[in-house]
Formats: structure tokens, C-alpha cells, sequence
């Protein structure tokens, strides 16, 4: 073969090669503009949760017209959600973690309990009760910690022992009876001072919800502007190679279940003042309402992925659904059936983005 035969060879054999490649170069161009979707809405979870808030809210305006953005229910709303927000904080950075603790509404009644019966049935002063009990959720915190990082057992089971664990020492030391409002009124106010109220035009907002906010924006600075939180994201994404970074991820474990433990004493005095009382059966349904607020939320349950700014928001979307449910008529039934719905698509979400962005 000449060098004419062969350059005319070479030149059929590159147009082919062109024309059998053109087909898969279209579909690499479309799989690359999915996957800057995928990779947006791994680096942005957030955005998701706030347009289904954006979406609830207009439905619901126009549903219900305008009692839904009456200044009295909207704070109404926002003192429904301070609890499980505040619980769905602690929540939040054991979830990032690759953990879940079905504990936190446990150790939020027994920090109640232990405030209560101190303050009120033993006269100890309220500040001292007060403080006691932050240290009964910091211990609770550290007990789970020590079990998950130490032991190296799954949180899921260790969360679901000290429930029950926490649970029948709820039991125990309230004797199964509630202090009464007007008993702590007349010799612990300082418990009840976070159900306090101001007006703000028509709303009624509460230094509790305050609480919740305070509470969130110190979270969200730990984990975005100090190297404690690159330690939280980086033991949830990878251990193994967090390890190799020079990270000690199991004092990471312990601090972070130690502090969930303190914020979760914390959400119960914002309890206290919710409900004036402190009972051994308030708060039944927080375990649950604090993870669906976090899933929803945004924050992935295989760990390293989710901020605080959507827990709030998810749980927002769980107190809108509620409330705009219930002042459309509708049944109590399906306002559960409603945020079960929400915490599948949530879920499934997360696997979507977790598979296209690995």
C-alpha cells in the first residue's frame, strides 16, 4: 500500500471513528449537566427543604386564605416547632456523625425531671436545680458516646438501650407524678421563665423560640467556622480516612454526643416553660418529630452531609403541614400520613443525590 492508499485509509477511519462517537458525546454533554444538578444539590441541601417550605406556605395561603398568615398563627407555628428544632440540633450533629440517637426526647424529660424535683421538692435553689440538670444531659450524652466510640457499638442500638434505660429512671425518680404549675411558680419561676411571651404587632413570640435560634446559630458557627465541626463532617463522611487526616474520632464521638446531651438539657427548659409543668410523660413523640426534622431537613443519614439551617427549616415544613392541615379541616390522620410521605421522598432524595454524586 502507497502513502496516498494509506493516508486515505487513515482519513476513512478517523470519520468513522467520529461518526460512531458523535452519539456518546451527546450523552456525555446531557450526563454531565444532570450530575452539576446532582453535585448542587449535595454542596446545597438546604435548597430542596426551602422551596417545599416556599410551596407549603403558598398552598396553604391559598387554601385557607388569610388566617394562615395571621401574626398570631405564624408565631403559634413557631412555638410548636421550637422543641423538636431544638432537639432536631442536637439530632443534627450526631446525625452528620453516620449516627442517630433515639434517646434525645428521653434525656430532655429526665433533665426536666431532675430541674423539677430539685428545685421544687428538695428546695434546692432553681439556679443550682438548673445547672444539674445541663449536667444530667451532658452525662447522658457522654454515656451514649462512650458506648458508640469506645465499645464500638452501633448508636442505633446503644440509643435504643438507654432509651429504655433513661426512660425507667424517668419513672423512678418522678415516682410517675407531675409537679404542678403553680408549684413551681411559687419556688422556681427561673424554669418556667423560657415560656415567657412578648408581642411583637400581633405575634406572641417566646424566649423559647429565642432559645431555639440562639441555640442553632452556635451550631451553625461550630460546624462552619471552626476546626471541631471540619472534624464532625469529615468522621461522618469517611472515619477511616478522617483517621488518616490526624483525627481522633473517637473523643470527635464523645464530644459530639456529650453536647447533643447538653442541648437536649437544654430544649427542656424550653419545655418547662411550654407546658408550665414538668411531667414524666411530656414530649412522648420527640425522639421521632427531631429525626423527621432533620430528614427532611436535608441532612443525609449516612453521615457528613446537612446543616443546622435546614433542620430549621424542616422543621418549619412539619409545623406548617400540621398547622395548615388543621386550620384547612382536615383530619389528624392525615396530617401524620402527610409528613410520613414528606420523610420517604426526603430519603429517597438523599440516595439519589448519595449515588449520582459517589
Amino acid at each position: 500500500m502507497n502513502s496516498t492508499e494509506e493516508a486515505t485509509g487513515a482519513t476513512a477511519y478517523e470519520q468513522a471513528a467520529s461518526a460512531e462517537t458523535a452519539p456518546a458525546e451527546f450523552a456525555i454533554d446531557d450526563n454531565t449537566v444532570l450530575r452539576r444538578l446532582h453535585h448542587f444539590l449535595h454542596a446545597y441541601p438546604t435548597v430542596v427543604p426551602f422551596i417545599v417550605l416556599s410551596l407549603a406556605v403558598i398552598l396553604f395561603s391559598s387554601i385557607v386564605g388569610g388566617r394562615f398568615f395571621a401574626p398570631f398563627n405564624l408565631s403559634l407555628v413557631l412555638q410548636q416547632v421550637t422543641i423538636v428544632a431544638i432537639l432536631g440540633t442536637a439530632q443534627t450533629l450526631i446525625i452528620l456523625t453516620a449516627g442517630i440517637d433515639l434517646s434525645v426526647g428521653a434525656i430532655m424529660i429526665l433533665a426536666s425531671i431532675v430541674m423539677g424535683r430539685l428545685a421544687v421538692i428538695s428546695g434546692v435553689p432553681a439556679e443550682i436545680a438548673f445547672g444539674l440538670g445541663l449536667l444530667a444531659g451532658v452525662a447522658c450524652g457522654f454515656f451514649n458516646g462512650a458506648l458508640v466510640s469506645l465499645i464500638r457499638l452501633p448508636p442505633f442500638i446503644v440509643t435504643l438501650g438507654t432509651w429504655s434505660i433513661f426512660g425507667a429512671l424517668i419513672l423512678g425518680y418522678s415516682r410517675s407524678t407531675t409537679i404542678r404549675q403553680q408549684d413551681i411558680e411559687a419556688s422556681a419561676p427561673l424554669l418556667q421563665y423560657m415560656g415567657t411571651a412578648f408581642q411583637v404587632g400581633g405575634a406572641r413570640v417566646t424566649y423559647g423560640s429565642l432559645l431555639m435560634i440562639v441555640l442553632a446559630g452556635l451550631v451553625w458557627y461550630v460546624l462552619n467556622r471552626t476546626a471541631f465541626g471540619r472534624h464532625i463532617y469529615a468522621t461522618g463522611d469517611d472515619p477511616d480516612a478522617a483517621r488518616l487526616a490526624g483525627i481522633n474520632t473517637k473523643r470527635t464521638l464523645i464530644a459530639v454526643y456529650s453536647i447533643a446531651g447538653l442541648i437536649c438539657a437544654t430544649a427542656s427548659w424550653a419545655l418547662i416553660g411550654r407546658i408550665g409543668a414538668v411531667s414524666p410523660i411530656s414530649g412522648g413523640n420527640a425522639n421521632l418529630d427531631s429525626i423527621t426534622a432533620v430528614v427532611i431537613g436535608g441532612t443525609s443519614l449516612f453521615g457528613g452531609r446537612g446543616s443546622i439551617v435546614g433542620t430549621l427549616i424542616g422543621a418549619l415544613i412539619v409545623g406548617v403541614f400540621r398547622n395548615g392541615l388543621a386550620l384547612a379541616g382536615a383530619d389528624a390522620l392525615w396530617q401524620e400520613f402527610t409528613i410520613g410521605l414528606l420523610i420517604i421522598v426526603a430519603v429517597a432524595l438523599d440516595q439519589w443525590i448519595r449515588k449520582v454524586s459517589t
